[in-house]
């Protein structure tokens, strides 16, 4: 899958980055994927992190330590890399269903094996882990929101927290049986369908992220109690769910 937008200068460090690790790890290196918002055409420069995945034969601690010079310059600081082998991708995917399932459908393989292909997860277990974040993401939320004041402090934490956690809205599609859709507003309205009634409060959550206009007191604590309602609501949904 490839719907990639990346600019030309970030292009060139993609290129620059593979080239780099097949010099360093030569016959030990397995594959190179960008997955994420980068590889659905999503990337934002502001907001989204450019993931790569970095398959090795090798996985121990002093061979991974032969890219930390590259992985911690400043050329490279744009890329979010993590390693794996192929084994550790067989063994873990009832572990984190959801990250799995969101670099089998949204990679592009810049070098070697499509290492993601035919990747079974388990529904009880993607169940487990969307009920289990979903209940964590709730806790954070009103945490941070009672002992916080400041607004624009208050605002960066929601448009973080409302971006993650369309992460795992994705993943509730995929539960009712149904292919999601790979943009915010899509999954809204799938989520809006589902719930019998529009998510009004992430819906202005979306629509104060994609405008970058400032939040008046009122409407940051409108937004946090409606967002917080929404996610409580569909967490129980979730939870009622027999797979």
């Amino acid at each position: 899958m490839d719907r990639s937008t990346l600019s030309p200068k970030i292009e060139s460090k993609l290129i620059g980055i593979t080239e780099r690790l097949k010099s360093l790890y030569a016959d030990g290196l397995v594959s190179v994927i960008l997955y994420g918002s980068a590889a659905r055409g999503e990337f934002k420069k502001k907001h989204s992190n450019i993931n790569l995945v970095v398959v090795l034969r090798d996985m121990s601690l002093e061979n991974l330590a032969k890219a930390k010079r590259d992985l911690s310059s400043r050329r490279y600081a744009i890329f979010n890399v993590i390693f794996f082998t192929e084994e550790y991708i067989g063994r873990s995917g009832d572990i984190f269903p959801i990250e799995f399932l969101d670099m089998r459908d949204n990679h592009r393989v810049i070098y070697g094996n499509d290492v993601f292909l035919g990747i079974d997860i388990d529904m009880k277990n993607l169940r487990f882990q969307c009920e289990q974040e979903l209940k964590e993401k709730l806790l954070q939320i009103s945490g941070f929101y009672l002992i916080n004041r400041n607004k624009g402090i208050l605002t960066a934490f929601l448009f973080k927290s409302f971006n993650s956690t369309l992460h795992i809205l994705r993943n509730v599609i995929r539960l009712k049986g149904r292919v999601p859709p790979t943009d915010k507003e899509g999954i809204i309205s799938e989520l809006s369908r589902e719930a019998g009634s529009p998510l009004a409060s992430m819906s202005g959550i979306l629509e104060a992220f994609k405008s970058n206009r400032r939040l008046s007191s009122g409407e940051i604590d409108r937004l946090f109690f409606g967002f917080a309602d929404e996610l409580k609501n569909i967490t129980e949904a979730v939870d009622r769910l027999s797979i």
